[in-house]
């Protein structure tokens, strides 16, 4: 059943009160409302940071989900969930188990030691491939590939039709809690190790060439537009949408880095896609 304003109104002013005025303990009550918060989150109906176009990155932080999510930590105790505590010993928060799924849940999750925990979104046709890792509080859109070794952190926003390559990673940021997770909208092609942290924002349709790196300290030079596009004070890094990263290098121009011929890493804007391209095009042919 969808959500009444109402309600989600409701479950805010109930999970920021519990947040803010830490009782002596749990009742079973608080552990109602965690349970009914962590269900609003698995059905994507609260996010931590959801589209919003009056905001100059297009996204508004929901504090108070990323709340919610710390909260659990603290009302959770360790404690043995096992299969067989010998061959596998899995000791977690009791308040964050492996996230179940039926074949109703329409995911596809290929055997070989993946984990997903409980409190995400996980849409529809998303296959995930060993081993791979999806933090609590992350939200993960239709039709996305989530590869080998791939890490989702937690409260990252991941768009549909995505395909996060083999060995990449996605950041999460929980605290603080009004930082703005990491952002990756619709159809981007995101390439082998590589890596986005910070709260970076990367926009429809953009293509990560295999090791790129994207922080709030790396700027990035785009040689189709001739400029850079940075993070600010109040800003994160922010990547055009459809466009195509490569890694590169550039010049240290001074001191003795200058004397001695050294070059620092930063990603490089070298073309965008056309828009009328394919979105089930092959990454090399991007890149080429």
């Amino acid at each position: 059943m969808p959500w009444a304003s109402r309600g989600r109104c409701r479950l805010q002013a109930e999970i920021e009160r519990l947040y803010d005025e830490k009782p002596a303990g749990y009742s079973d009550e608080h552990f109602r409302l965690f349970t009914e918060f962590k269900r609003a989150l698995n059905e994507g109906v609260v996010r931590a940071a959801e589209p919003d176009a009056s905001t100059s990155t297009g996204w508004r932080v929901n504090a108070w989900v990323k709340k919610g999510i710390l909260l659990g930590f603290r009302m959770g105790g360790v404690v043995d969930m096992s299969v067989d505590a010998t061959r596998q010993p899995f000791f977690d928060k009791s308040t964050y188990p492996v996230k179940r799924f039926s074949a109703d849940s329409g995911v596809r999750i290929v055997p070989g030691g993946s984990s997903i925990r409980d409190g995400c979104y996980i849409g529809k046709g998303v296959t995930c491939m060993p081993p791979m890792y999806i933090n609590t509080g992350t939200y993960v859109g239709d039709g996305t590939m989530i590869d080998s070794h791939a890490l989702v952190g937690s409260c990252a926003q991941v768009g549909k039709n995505c395909h996060i390559s083999a060995a990449s990673q996605i950041g999460g940021v929980l605290e603080p809690v009004g930082a703005l997770p990491v952002i990756v909208e619709d159809e981007v092609l995101v390439g082998g190790n590589s890596g986005i942290y910070e709260g970076t924002v990367v926009k429809r349709r953009a293509v990560l060439g295999t090791g790129t790196i994207l922080n709030r300290s790396t700027p990035v030079y785009d040689l189709v537009r001739n400029t850079v596009h940075r993070a600010t004070d109040d800003d994160p890094l922010v990547i055009p949408e459809e466009a195509v990263i490569i890694a590169g290098t550039r010049a240290i121009t001074s001191g003795p880095g200058r004397e001695w011929g050294i070059s620092v890493y930063t990603p490089v804007i070298v073309k965008y896609r056309d828009a009328r391209t394919d979105t089930k095009i092959q990454l090399e042919e991007l890149l080429r």
